[in-house]
């Protein structure tokens, strides 16, 4: 806790006063609703990550079902025709 205070090189005094701004542009009764906004930011966050990495972890452990046709991607590319561009009526005369 101590290191991240050293990184913005605060002291008690700074704390206090960024503090007592906080209460003075945001109020008392205004306070416990942005710190329960936030709780229920973070808990979506967290939920929302833990459902990712689940859903990850699933694709990766079950294998395609059997019969599942299973394609092969060659290492040689086919060759591709040259682009042609349409004429109108008056270039092709």
């Amino acid at each position: 806790m101590n290191t991240i205070f050293a990184l913005f090189d605060l002291g008690g005094g700074q704390i206090l006063l960024i503090l007592a701004l906080f209460l003075i542009f945001f109020g008392a009764r205004r306070i416990p609703d942005l710190a329960k906004g936030l709780g229920q930011g973070i808990k979506e966050f967290k939920k929302a990550t833990r459902e990712v990495t689940d859903e990850l972890q699933n694709a990766a452990e079950s294998s395609p079902p059997p019969g599942t046709p299973v394609r092969q991607i060659s290492s040689v590319a086919p060759a591709e025709k040259p682009a042609t561009v349409p004429q109108s009526a008056e270039q092709k005369a």
